[in-house]
C-alpha cells in the first residue's frame, strides 16, 4: 500500500496498470506451479506472461514511435495515441517478466501470496529508476528479512551519498551541459563541445548511480539487499569491461534472459555475433523510443563485437593510459549519439568536436566555463574512481577499536549530515533538478 501511494503521488491513474501486472503475473506463477510436470503447458504459460508484459510496454512506450514510422514509410496519417509514459514502466516490466521466467526455470519459488508478489512489483525504493531487481534476488527476502538499527543506519548513509551524487554533482555539472547544449552550433568552439559532452558523461553517471545508491540505501532500511548497479565504469580498460560495470542489472538481465537463451557464445561465430547485435539493438531500444538510441546501442554492439574478435588481445598489450584514453574517447562519441534525438543536431555537434565546420579551437566562453567549473570537474573525476572508497577502507583497517568507533560514528556521520544539509539547501533553492531516466 505504501508503494502504491508513493507511485500514485506522481501518477494516480497508472497504479491500476501496476496492479494489473501484479495480478497477471501472480496468476501465471500459480499456473506454472500447476503445470510443473508438463513442459509444453509451462512454456505456453511463460510465453503468455512475456507477451502480455511486452505488449503493455510496447503500447505505452513505443506506440507513438511505431505509428510515426509507419506514417513516414507508407505516407499514412494514423493518429498518434500520445499517452503519457508510465513512470518506471521499463523497470517494473522487466522485473515482472523475470518472476515468471525464474519460476519456470526453477530458479525461484512460486510466490503464493498476492501481497508478496505485489510488494516485489511495486517496491518503491527502486521502482522509479532501478536497479532492475530480479525476483530470484529478493524472493527469500520478501517474507524473511533481517532488520536492525545498524542496517538501517547503513541504509541512511548510502541514501545520503546517492542524494549528494544526484543533487550536488549531477545537477551542477548538468547546468554546464545545458548551457553548452543550448548554445547555437555556430557559436561553439572545439574545446567547448568536448567540455560539454564530458559534462554530460559525468551528469548521466552521477545522476543514475546516485538514484541506484538511494534505492540500495532505502532497500537496506527495510532489510532488502539489492545488487550493485555501478562499479566505477569510467576506470574501464575496454568497452566490454565498461558494460560489465555500467547499469549492471540491465546488462545481466539481457545476458540471462536474451543472450544465453539465444545460444550465447556456444554457437557458431556468425550466430554469436548475430546474438550480440540482437541484444544491443534491444538495449538501445529499451532506453527510449527513438532511432538515436537504437543507433547508440548498435554502435556499442559493433565495438564489443570487434573487441571479441581480437581487439581485446591487442588492448591487453597496450599501456594502461592508452587503453583508458581509447575507452573514454569512444564513450564520449557514444554519449553524443545518446543525448541528441535529432540526427542533424548530433552530427553537427560531432563536426564541431572535430573542427569540421571551421569552428575556433577555443574562446573566452570556454575559459569562463573552465574557471567556474574546474573544481567541480576535479571532484567529479575523483568521485568516478574508487580512490575515496579505498582510502576509507584502508583507514578503517589500520584504526584501533576506539578510533574506529569514533571515525565511523562521528566523522562519517558528520560528513553525511553535511551532504544532507547541502543537498536539502540546494533542492530548496535550485530550479534545475532534471530526472534523466524519466523516459525509461
Amino acid at each position: 500500500m505504501a508503494s502504491l501511494i508513493f507511485y500514485s503521488w506522481g501518477e494516480p491513474i497508472y497504479i491500476f496498470l501496476m496492479i494489473f501486472s501484479s495480478v497477471v503475473d501472480y496468476i501465471h506463477g500459480l499456473l506454472l506451479e500447476k503445470f510443473r510436470h508438463s513442459d509444453k503447458k509451462a512454456k505456453l504459460v511463460v510465453l503468455s506472461s512475456v507477451i502480455i508484459n511486452l505488449s503493455l510496454l510496447s503500447f505505452f512506450k513505443y506506440g507513438n514511435f511505431f505509428i510515426e514510422n509507419i506514417n513516414h514509410l507508407l505516407h499514412t496519417k494514423f493518429l498518434l495515441p500520445n499517452l503519457p509514459l508510465p513512470i518506471g514502466i521499463s523497470f517494473y516490466t522487466f522485473q515482472t517478466m523475470s518472476y515468471t521466467i525464474d519460476v519456470y526455470r526453477k530458479e525461484a519459488p512460486v510466490q503464493k501470496s498476492p501481497i508478496g508478489l505485489a510488494t516485489y512489483v511495486t517496491l518503491f525504493p527502486q521502482l522509479i529508476a532501478g536497479p532492475i531487481v530480479r525476483y530470484q534476488t529478493v524472493a527469500e527476502q520478501i517474507n524473511n528479512r533481517k532488520e536492525n538499527i545498524d542496517k538501517f543506519a547503513e541504509g541512511i548513509r548510502r541514501f545520503i551519498i546517492g542524494l549528494g551524487k544526484k543533487v550536488l554533482l549531477a545537477n551542477n555539472i548538468g547546468v554546464l551541459w545545458s548551457q553548452i547544449q543550448n548554445t547555437h552550433i555556430n557559436d561553439l568552439t572545439v574545446f567547448t563541445a568536448w567540455l560539454g559532452i564530458i559534462a554530460f558523461s559525468f551528469q548521466i553517471y552521477f545522476d543514475f548511480s546516485g538514484y541506484s545508491d538511494m534505492a540500495i540505501g532505502l532497500g537496506k532500511m527495510f532489510g532488502f539487499e539489492f545488487l550493485e548497479n555501478f562499479n566505477y565504469p569510467y576506470i574501464s580498460q575496454s568497452i566490454t569491461e565498461f558494460w560489465r560495470r555500467w547499469h549492471m542489472s540491465l546488462g545481466t538481465w539481457f545476458k540471462d534472459y536474451v543472450y544465453i537463451p539465444l545460444g550465447g557464445n556456444k554457437v557458431s561465430k556468425i550466430r554469436m555475433y548475430g546474438n550480440l547485435f540482437i541484444v544491443w539493438f534491444l538495449t538501445g531500444l529499451w532506453h527510449g523510443a527513438s532511432w538515436n538510441f537504437v543507433i547508440w546501442g548498435l554502435y556499442f554492439g559493433i565495438i564489443v563485437a570487434i573487441e571479441k574478435a581480437g581487439l581485446l588481445r591487442i588492448l591487453e598489450n597496450l599501456w594502461k593510459p592508452l587503453r583508458h584514453t581509447y575507452v573514454i574517447f569512444l564513450l564520449l562519441l557514444g554519449w553524443v549519439l545518446f543525448v541528441f534525438d535529432n540526427f542533424s543536431m548530433g552530427l553537427n555537434y560531432l563536426k564541431v568536436m572535430f573542427g569540421l565546420n571551421n569552428a575556433n579551437l577555443f574562446n573566452n566562453q570556454f575559459l569562463y566555463y573552465l574557471y567556474n567549473y574546474g573544481i567541480l570537474f576535479i571532484a567529479l573525476i575523483i568521485g568516478s574512481t574508487p580512490i575515496v572508497k579505498n582510502k576509507h577502507m584502508a583507514l578503517i583497517e589500520i584504526l584501533d577499536k576506539k578510533l574506529k568507533i569514533f571515525y565511523e560514528n562521528i566523522v562519517v556521520t558528520s560528513i553525511c549530515l553535511g551532504i544532507l544539509f547541502l543537498s536539502t539547501a540546494y533542492l530548496v533553492d535550485a530550479t534545475y533538478n532534471p530526472f534523466l531516466y524519466f523516459r525509461f
